[in-house]
Parts: C-alpha cells; structure tokens; sequence
C-alpha cells in the first residue's frame, strides 16, 4: 500500500511556474513553463510575453536541470515493490509449506528484504535531492537567470509555482517504506534457518541427559 502511495503522489505529479514579464509596450504579462513527472526541466521554456517578443528583445528561456534519472529511478522501484509484494502474498498465502519446509525460500526473502530496505533508502535520498533541486530550479531564483529579464526596460517578477505538496508526501512514503521494509527484515529473519536451527539434532524424550552405552 505505501510502495503505491509514492508512485502515485510523484508520477502524477504536472505543475507551472509564472512570472510577471514587463518589457517594450508590455505591462505585467504573465508567462508560464510547465514542467511534470520525469522533471525534465530542461525541455520546459517560458515563451514569449508577446508576439512581437518584446520588439525583438525576447529569447526562449529553458528551465534549468534533468532529474529524471532520480525521479524514473524512486517511481520504477515502487512499482517494482508492488509487484514483489503480490508475489510474496500469494507465497505466504497459498505456498506456505514450501515456505516452511524449504530453507533456500526464507534465505532468498530474507536477502531480497534487505536489499528493498537499503535501496529504499538510496532511491528516497536521491529523490530529495533532485526535489530540492526542483523548487530552486522553478522558484524566484529563475528570474535572475533570464537574460531577457537583465535587458534595458525589461523587468521580470516572481509570480507563483504550484505547490509540491504531493511530491514532499511521495518523500514521507519513501522514508516510511524504508522504515517497513528495515523492520520486516527481523520478521524474515525469523523464519530462517539462521535463526531456527533445523532440528537434525537429536532429543532427549526425558529430563535427563542421554546416558552413553
């Protein structure tokens, strides 16, 4: 349920960025980029306040930064672990007595487990960074980044961006999975040989050790 939580509050994810362009017989004229999931932030360019350009004063400006790797890496994964997780219910549901009486299983689930649990946190902390990126990329900073904006009686202001608010939560979830997961760990290792030694050893039936003939 959480592994759906973070693809579905990140790769949905569509917003813009504004600001208020004046320039030669152009007062406050909005101007957008839109930009969305995979954050390939350098294919989203603001156009023209005009379609004079500004009396030829104008040039296309791209937005700055390609966080898709991150991004395609944090979505794929959760996806990834969606599916891994079905498959692991119908095994615990329908096959556990392989489960229990095959040691090989519970060692392959308990490696995999730790694996889903470091790449968690690999995938969520490359993420973050790429999301800070994204709000300096498409925040106030921009304005003075446009060299349109630095031209003789061209002025440009900061209007908005749409908020991030989901794709802060897509981050919580990550965190959180990576919590899960970290935790699932003792439980798999519990049902390990590792833990439960197999019972090859023989028992006594009584309260005394067994005496030798």
């Amino acid at each position: 349920i959480f592994s759906i939580f973070v693809f579905a509050s990140c790769g949905v994810y569509k917003g813009t960025t504004t600001i208020l362009v004046s320039c030669k017989g152009v007062v406050n004229k909005t101007v957008t980029a839109a930009f969305a999931y995979p954050f390939r932030l350098n294919t989203a360019v603001f156009s023209a306040p005009d379609p004079t350009r500004c009396s030829g004063t104008w040039t296309d400006f791209h937005l700055v930064g390609n966080f898709s790797s991150s991004a395609q890496f944090f979505v794929t994964f959760a996806v990834l672990v969606f599916l891994y997780c079905i498959a692991a219910l119908v095994l615990y549901v329908g096959y556990m007595h392989l489960y229990q009486n095959t040691g090989k299983i519970p060692l392959i689930d308990l490696v995999i487990t730790v694996m889903v649990a470091f790449l968690w946190l690999v995938s969520t902390s490359a993420w973050a960074k790429a999301l800070t990126d994204i709000k300096i990329s498409t925040g106030p900073s921009i304005v003075q980044e446009i060299a349109s904006c630095k031209l003789p009686g061209s002025t440009c202001l900061f209007a908005s961006v749409t908020g991030m608010g989901t794709l802060n939560m897509s981050v919580v979830f990550g965190l959180l999975n990576m919590i899960l997961w970290g935790g699932n760990v003792w439980f798999v290792y519990k049902e390990t040989s590792l833990h439960n030694p197999s019972n090859s050893t023989p028992r006594s039936s009584g309260i005394y050790p067994p005496t030798g003939i």
